[in-house]
C-alpha cells in the first residue's frame, strides 16, 4: 500500500498550497456534519471525522467554531452528497464526492471538467468498485513494530501497516477509525500526519508522460470547483 500513500501525500501537498480553499470546504464540510446530527463531536461520530481530519490540515479554531455555530443557529441551507464516477486519459479511474445545493449545477460541473481535460464521466458503480473505503491515519515517531504491539494490544485488527521514512501509516475498515485514533491517544499520541476516511483504489497504474500530465490538469480542475469536497483515482504520481 505505499503507493496508496504517496497519492494522499500528493494530494495533501496540493492542498496545502490553496489553503484558503480548503479552509473553505472544511467549513462547509463540518457545517453539514453538524447540521446532520448534534454539534458535538462527542456524540456526532460524523463531525468528529471531520474534525479529525481539519486537524491534520492546521484548519483555524476560527472556522471551525463558526460552521458548528451556524448548524446551531438553525440555518436552513441544505445541501445534497453527491458521488460522480469517471475516467480520465488512457482509462484512468476517478471517483468525485461533492456537497452541494445545487446538483445541476454541481453536475454540470464536474462533466464540464472531465469532458475538457481528456476524461469522462461513468455512470453510478462504474469505478468505485475499484476502490476500497479504509481509514488512513499516520504518526511520526513509532516503529512498525511499536504500533502493530500498540494495535494488537489495543485488539484492533487492521488491513495494514507501512512504514514509510519517520511516518507510519495503518490502514483500517473505516469503522475502524476511531478504534485506531483512541489506540495512539492511549499513549499519548494525539497529533496524527495524516487521518483520512478514504477511497483507496486496489491498485494504482502509472500513466505515460503525456497522459499524465493531462490526468493532473482533470485533477486540478475537479477540486478547484467549490462544491468538490474529495477527489480519489488510482494513479501513480510518483514523488
Amino acid at each position: 500500500m505505499g503507493r496508496k500513500w504517496s497519492n494522499i501525500k500528493e494530494k495533501k501537498a496540493s492542498r496545502d498550497a490553496n489553503m484558503s480553499r480548503i479552509y473553505a470546504k472544511f467549513g462547509l464540510e463540518i457545517y453539514v456534519a453538524a447540521k446532520q446530527g448534534e454539534p458535538d463531536p462527542e456524540s456526532n461520530r460524523a463531525l468528529k471525522v471531520v474534525l479529525e481530519r481539519a486537524k491534520t490540515y492546521n484548519v483555524p479554531k476560527a472556522i471551525i467554531d463558526r460552521a458548528i455555530e451556524k448548524a446551531k443557529g438553525g440555518s436552513e441551507e441544505k445541501y445534497d452528497e453527491l458521488r460522480y464516477e469517471g475516467f480520465g486519459p488512457n482509462g484512468s479511474m476517478v471517483i468525485v464526492d461533492a456537497l452541494t445545493n445545487n446538483v445541476n449545477r454541481t453536475a454540470a460541473e464536474v462533466r464540464a471538467a472531465f469532458n475538457k481535460n481528456g476524461g469522462n464521466m461513468g455512470v453510478s458503480g462504474s469505478v468505485a468498485y475499484m476502490f476500497d473505503a479504509t481509514a488512513v491515519i499516520g504518526v511520526e515517531g513509532k516503529t512498525e513494530e511499536e504500533v502493530l504491539e500498540l494495535l494488537m494490544e489495543a485488539e484492533v485488527d487492521v488491513r495494514d501497516i507501512i512504514q514509510e521514512d519517520d511516518t507510519v501509516i495503518v490502514y483500517g475498515e473505516p469503522d475502524q477509525f476511531h478504534e485506531i485514533q483512541e489506540a495512539f491517544k492511549s499513549i499519548g499520541i494525539t497529533e496524527f500526519t495524516v487521518a483520512e476516511l478514504s477511497m483507496l483504489a486496489q491498485s494504482d497504474v502509472a500513466l505515460p508522460n503525456d497522459d499524465q500530465i493531462q490526468f493532473e490538469k482533470l485533477i486540478d480542475a475537479l477540486e478547484d470547483l467549490e462544491d468538490v469536497q474529495q477527489v480519489y483515482h488510482n494513479v501513480d504520481l510518483g514523488e
